[in-house]
This record gives C-alpha cells, structure tokens and sequence, in this order.
C-alpha cells in the first residue's frame, strides 16, 4: 500500500493573498532550535583558539552556521512537505500551510548553501573543501527516514560537523578533541531525537517512515535513548580530556548527567507538552551550560 502523504490530500495549500513575512521564515528553518549546534561550535573554537579568535574568523564562523543550518532546514521543510500535510502535528508548518512557497523555500535554500560555501572558503582551504561532502551530509539526512530507522544518527552527524568545522576554522587541521565533542553531539542529539520521534510513533507507522521507536517499539526505544545519553556523557568527559580544560569542565559534565535524568524522568509519552519540554526546554539549557563550563575551564587556570 502506498504511504498515505502521496495521495492528492497531501498538497500544500496555497494562500495567494499571503505574503511571507520575517517571523515566517524564522519558523520555516525553526530559528530557535539554533541553541542546540551553536554552543557546541563556539565551545569547539574557543578550545581551539585558546580564547577568543580573530573577530575575521569569529564572524565566518557565525556566517557559516547560519547558512548551513538554514540551507539543511530549508530543504528539509521542503522535501517533507507533503508528509508534514498529513501530520496533524505538523500540518501548519509553513509550506503545507500556505505560509511560504515552495519556490521560495528553494531560493532560501540555494542562497543559504552559498553563504555556507563562502564562508567556508573565508576560513581556510581545509573548510572549503570539507564544505562540499558536509552540505551532502545535511541535505541528504531529510531522505533518511524514508530507508532507515537510523536516521537519529544522521541528524546527530549533522549537528556533529558543526564542533569539528569551528576547530578546523581555527587550526586548519583535524584533532582528538573535536571528534570526542562531535561523537557527543551525535549520541546527544540521537537520544533526544528518539524521545521527539514518539510523538509520531503511530504516523510513522501507518506512513511507512522509520526510526528506532518503529524498531525497538516504544519502551526500547526510550531505553536505547538513555544509553544514548549515557555514551554522550562518557565522550564530553573525553573531550575535556584531549581538549585539557581544568577539572571544573569534568564536574560541570556530571551536572549535565542530572539533567539528563531529569529529561528522562519527564518525559510522559501520552503527553506532548512534556516531550517538547524535554526536547527543547532542557536540551537548549545542556548546551548553554556546555559553552558556559568551556568559558569557565578556559579562564580559571589549571
């Protein structure tokens, strides 16, 4: 049987009179959930740099997030318009609602992926040319949960890159540190986005669309998101550990365990209000919390 967001119920709708606004595209690319990748990268550089960089490199940096992370939402929202059309959950996403077209999502796409690839090039040569396979890796993630219930992992790689090009914008060149962080980004986001997918356990399902909580089935899956967490935790202390920071980092990570417990422990899988609660509320403060420890561990001396 054919998924059920390819029958014709599934086109967008078109509200000609609505012109796209700011706050429109704003939440086509879901700016707020920027709190997730960004601390990561800025702790990732400022380890790097051993403090603040150049501000030259601070802002190619910044340009680059903002055009990789748009170019992948973007694209994102658009190959997944006619699923988000049947998910009453999703339905008033800005395409399946009318809000923005899909050319226009496309144009923010194409001029996103450039301002990523420029800022990359600004870097240095080693990030221009890992600029190319990383824009595969975050467009092709939409696709993933078409083929396989691994996707949590992709989307984890995505946010992953972010730590690992803010290392190489600054020293040019790879090093363990940055991939401990960008392993931990990985289990992180992985875990959370298990937790996120329950939501569309039974859509999922119908849909033939797939993710672990299909796999393992529900209480599996959230057990696999606890271990997840668990993995996370053990390669942020690795971090702290190639990376040198002062012990205060490795307690400041113990920290950030219990608010993994308590995510868990919130998270009432008949209520949506909780899952977004653990999704965003929590995960946004872990992140903060990281960049704040790195700031920490890299003024007090060791």
């Amino acid at each position: 049987m054919a998924p059920a967001f390819n029958t014709m119920t599934s086109t967008p709708k078109v509200l000609s009179s609505h012109r796209a606004s700011l706050h429109d595209y704003l939440e086509l690319v879901k700016f707020p959930h920027t709190i997730f990748a960004l601390p990561f990268a800025l702790g990732a550089m400022l380890v790097a740099a051993g403090g603040l960089p150049s501000w030259r490199v601070i802002g190619w940096i910044l340009l680059a997030m903002i055009g990789a992370r748009t170019a992948a939402m973007g694209f994102n929202r658009i190959v997944d318009r006619h699923i988000d059309a049947v998910n009453p959950r999703t339905a008033n996403r800005e395409i399946p609602a009318g809000k923005i077209a899909v050319w226009q999502a496309a144009l923010l796409v194409i001029f996103s992926a450039a301002l990523f690839v420029i800022a990359a090039w600004g870097l240095n040569w080693l990030a221009f040319w890992l600029a190319w396979p990383t824009l595969i890796v975050l467009l092709g993630y939409s696709y993933c949960k078409r083929f396989t219930s691994l996707s949590h992992f992709v989307l984890g790689l995505c946010l992953g890159i972010a730590p690992v090009g803010a290392w190489i914008a600054v020293r040019g060149h790879f090093d363990a540190a940055p991939i401990a962080l960008a392993a931990a980004v990985i289990f992180w986001v992985a875990g959370f986005d298990v937790i996120y997918a329950t939501m569309d356990e039974a859509f999922d399902r119908q849909n033939n669309l797939h993710s672990l909580v299909q796999k393992w089935g529900l209480k599996g899956a959230l057990l696999g998101a606890k271990i997840f967490h668990a993995i996370f935790i053990i390669c942020m202390l690795a971090f702290g550990f190639f990376a040198g920071l002062h012990l205060l980092f490795a307690l400041g990570v113990l920290g950030i365990a219990a608010f993994l417990v308590y995510e868990h422990a919130l998270v009432k899988v008949d209520d949506i209000r909780s899952i977004n609660a653990a999704f965003f509320t929590v995960n946004g403060i872990i992140s903060l919390i990281f960049l704040i420890l790195v700031i920490l561990a890299l003024w007090i001396p060791s």
